[in-house]
């Protein structure tokens, strides 16, 4: 049996990478959908984007929401190799691994407190966020929390690096 040669490589491996990339949006929803819904994951939408593929699965149909999938994915797309899971998906696909195995490398990169906690803190400061003002806030309710917060010397978790306290430049460009 023959071997593929070595020229060839790419080939697979960008085959296997935009199979990985698709199922994304389907992998988590399903993981939504167990969590915190039916369990059950609604169809894809023909056609769609990534992020409105995202929305719809996840059981939203907003403009807003599709809107607001586009910006998320966007912004953790733009790490570019500098956090640990991109860093390691990076290094383990640099040794010509199965790209689903580079992958499976970088998620294992966020169960370290400094990483995926970054995640969990965003999502304990948004809970909080609707706890105190509501599922709708309104710009001026949102503004008063965030300054609440900057206040009691913590910072908005999601915008910044929770050890070194920096502005993320991501955040600068889009919103101002």
């Amino acid at each position: 049996m023959q071997g593929v040669n070595k020229s060839k490589y790419w080939e697979t491996t960008f085959e296997d990478s935009m199979d990985l990339l698709a199922k994304l949006p389907h992998i988590a929803a399903k993981i939504y959908q167990n969590t915190y819904k039916n369990r059950v994951v609604p169809s894809p939408a023909p056609g769609a984007d990534w992020g409105k593929q995202l929305a719809v699965q996840l059981g939203y149909d907003s403009q807003e929401f599709t809107e607001l999938m586009r910006l998320y994915l966007v912004i953790h797309s733009a790490h570019e190799g500098g956090n640990v899971s991109a860093h390691t998906t990076h290094l383990v696909g640099s040794a010509l691994s199965d790209p689903y195995l580079s992958f499976g490398a970088g998620l294992n990169g966020l169960a370290g407190p400094l990483h995926g906690l970054a995640n969990q803190e965003v999502l304990r400061w948004l809970t909080g966020v609707a706890k105190e003002v509501g599922g709708n806030p309104t710009d001026e309710q949102l503004k008063e929390y965030i300054w609440s917060t900057l206040k009691k010397g913590q910072v908005v978790p999601g915008y910044g690096h929770a050890v070194l306290r920096k502005t993320d430049p991501r955040y600068v460009v889009y919103f101002f």
